[in-house]
């Protein structure tokens, strides 16, 4: 549901279905309470209510704090993977030139179909969270086949030959890195414990005495408010190579790939 929401909706819609509806479901929840509990307005509980609102939220906000931090850092180290992994691949295509004819115009058909895979084929695969190593094994296979198959008879060939090996080691180990991104998430119990959190601090806000009805709705508005976008940012930032903020395939597509295209 998470990656179909992100995957389909442009951001400002996500922002409004899952902040507005926070708020929404906050100040009914707010009337309903008042209504049902009408002595809760003059604010005969609010010193116990305030010092657990204070706890909850201080304990909450070190768990929210940790967790987006980790979030926004694994999705920084995401773009570095797939920009490591272009400019390995890039310079797979630099080195080739040194080679004889044949087997530079078999380094780029290899190299050809190795980006057209990653972009067109495996990169929907991996907006979906169902990064599959198959739809890029065969290329890679065959760039193993053909630099195994020359045999450099010179020193610049030689050079060259060895700088193509390790790109191409590269290659397969950030590869490898990138597909496992994109099946990770968070750990269910710290989801529940971020959204269940979430509901905990909304329902005890709405246990705070306001005489003016416009305050109360205010308060709560504005905690939910605040609660609703920490909640998109973590939704957002969960998933790397799904939604508007995802890691984009388009250094695949630059530098010495771009001929390929």
């Amino acid at each position: 549901m998470k990656l179909w929401l992100l995957n389909h909706l442009p951001t400002p819609w996500l922002a409004l279905l899952v902040v507005g509806g926070i708020i929404v479901l906050a100040l009914v929840g707010s009337l309903l309470t008042t209504r049902l509990l009408p002595t809760l307005a003059t604010g005969d509980n609010n010193d116990m209510v305030g010092v657990v609102l204070g706890m909850f939220g201080a304990i909450y906000g070190i768990i929210l704090a940790f967790v987006i931090v980790n979030l926004w850092t694994d999705l920084q180290t995401a773009k570095t993977v797939v920009a490591t992994e272009a400019s390995a691949v890039s310079q797979i295509v630099r080195d080739a030139q040194a080679f004889p004819p044949v087997t530079r115009g078999a380094v780029h058909a290899c190299v050809h179909d190795y980006v057209h895979s990653v972009v067109e084929r495996q990169w929907p695969l991996m907006r979906a969270g169902r990064g599959d190593a198959a739809a890029t094994s065969q290329a890679v296979d065959d760039l193993y086949r053909v630099l195994a198959a020359y045999q450099p008879r010179t020193f610049p060939e030689q050079a060259f030959y060895e700088k193509a090996l390790d790109s191409l080691n590269e290659v397969a180990a950030q590869r490898r890195a990138r597909i496992s991104q994109s099946h990770d998430e968070l750990p269910v119990l710290l989801q529940v414990l971020i959204f269940g959190g979430a509901a905990v601090i909304v329902l005890i806000t709405l246990l705070y005495g306001v005489r003016r009805q416009g305050v109360r709705l205010l308060f709560v508005g504005s905690v939910s408010a605040l609660i609703g976008f920490s909640l998109l940012l973590v939704i957002v930032l969960d998933c790397p190579y799904a939604g508007d903020m995802s890691v984009s395939p388009q250094p695949f597509r630059e530098s010495a790939l771009a001929p390929l295209w």
